[in-house]
């Protein structure tokens, strides 16, 4: 896998807790490696993101429903 380094990236508490163990953590370590390394992590959230499309389409909501929340979750950020 090459030479390793070690990076602090932040993210929710409840996300770190998959992240206790060692073996976890190499595990994420190549998995993520592989997406910035390919190239492939903008279609890999492209992806991600229709899958969420299309299953709050499928649950009834229309592409305003979805940005008003976005724009909710948006200035909740900010906030």
């Amino acid at each position: 896998m090459g030479s390793m380094i070690e990076v602090i990236i932040p993210i929710e508490s409840e996300a770190a807790k998959a992240l206790e163990t060692p073996a976890r953590r190499e595990a994420v370590g190549r998995y993520l490696s592989g997406l910035l390394k390919d190239g492939r992590l903008a279609s890999v959230l492209s992806e991600a993101i229709a899958d969420a499309k299309r299953e709050a389409r499928a649950s009834g909501l229309t592409d305003d429903d979805i940005d008003a929340e976005l724009e909710a979750w948006r200035a909740e950020r900010k906030a």
